[in-house]
């Protein structure tokens, strides 16, 4: 399987002069995190002596310097270091899936010219960690290819009914919004058509600052605090979510501080707080933890694949069960926070799923008891 990986370079220039500098935000991340500039010259493959005088020509561009020595104490990255970081951090969670989907495109454009290629599956769903985690296993499965697009709950369903897909994305709330999501999209759900993968479960809720400074506990405190929020963008079914939360607490959207600021994706708006631009986003557990930030649970999301019943019998699909299903996947998955293997690659119907979202009540039955 041919993989494409896009990157996106940081060249800085000014209009009076035709020198730019090409800055490794890499090497800044490595000195933020250990402290030492040996480390980051040692991960970038690079001497030390070259990793300095990259760090003295970049500072002389700027005219501001990226890092202090403090004897005894290592290397840290001042203030303006601090925040081209974190401004690099905020684009690669925003531009990353986007990236992946532009690789991913030119990839399936090429493969016809080559003379062999292994089976590959192509998934439509929404971004997460454990979809993520799914791609990364599979390409390292021999004779089995993945291409994989980022689109909302609706959208991956709609790629699967026009032919455009093998296996659609669909994650849904636990409790009182069930059956609201369920509705909106119960009309793609054909019953003889479809079959339901059970994948994971994942934990949602509010992300904040480590150590809670504004004591943040519900959605009703986002307003009431003034809180800076930032949202995700209108497609994605995490905002949908979050739109169908407020409504069911009565909270009205104009009255939340930045709720019209959108971010693309979970790990976008977690880098969005943890650089101290908002205080507070919704969001899964597993973004949070990743940039150190607080996680308030507000409740548990199911996460399911949906295909055609024939595709199920296929080789392909059958690698992939086996992947979903073995000790590796499931291992990784219980290293991600808030993310748990529950049923995953159990088969259903598409009945079985909607009797499994809304259990039929228990109806007791009169007895005659002896006298």
């Amino acid at each position: 399987m041919l993989h494409i990986e896009i990157e996106t370079i940081w060249r800085f220039h000014k209009d009076e002069s035709p020198q730019t500098a090409v800055v490794m935000l890499g090497i800044l991340n490595d000195i933020r995190q250990t402290g030492k500039l040996a480390s980051a010259a040692k991960h970038a493959q690079l001497s030390y002596r070259h990793v300095w005088n990259l760090l003295e020509q970049w500072s002389e561009f700027f005219g501001v310097p990226l890092v202090e020595s403090h004897r005894g104490k290592g290397t840290a990255l001042t203030p303006f270091g601090e925040k081209l970081v974190w401004a690099g951090q905020r684009m690669h969670a925003r531009l990353g899936p986007q990236l992946e989907n532009l690789s991913q495109e030119l990839a399936t454009e090429i493969k016809p010219f080559l003379r062999y290629g292994p089976s590959v599956i192509r998934v439509h769903a929404s971004h997460g960690f454990a979809v993520a985690k799914l791609r990364e296993l599979l390409d390292q499965t021999p004779g089995i290819g993945i291409d994989l697009r980022y689109v909302s709950n609706q959208n991956s369903l709609l790629s699967l009914a026009q032919g455009a897909c093998d296996l659609s994305g669909v994650h849904l709330p636990r409790g009182e919004l069930r059956e609201q999501s369920i509705d909106a999209c119960k009309e793609w759900l054909d019953p003889l058509e479809y079959r339901v993968i059970s994948f994971v479960t994942r934990e949602m809720g509010l992300m904040v600052k480590r150590g809670n400074p504004l004591a943040i506990t519900s959605l009703k405190d986002l307003a009431e605090r003034r809180a800076r929020f930032v949202n995700r963008d209108h497609d994605s079914g995490t905002r949908l979510l979050f739109d169908q939360l407020l409504a069911l607490h009565e909270i009205d959207e104009t009255g939340i501080n930045g709720s019209q600021q959108i971010e693309f994706t979970h790990a976008a708006v977690a880098a969005y707080v943890a650089s101290d631009m908002a205080d507070v986003s919704f969001g899964v557990e597993a973004a949070a933890r990743q940039f150190g930030l607080d996680f308030i649970r507000l409740l548990t999301e199911d996460y399911s694949f949906v295909c055609r019943r024939s595709f199920l019998e296929t080789e392909p699909m059958q690698r992939l069960l086996e992947v979903m299903k073995g000790s590796t996947f499931h291992e990784a998955i219980a290293r991600l926070p808030g993310y748990a293997a529950v049923n995953t690659g159990s088969v259903s119907t598409v009945r079985q799923f909607l009797d499994s979202l809304y259990p039929k009540p228990v109806t007791s039955r009169k007895r005659n008891l002896p006298r």
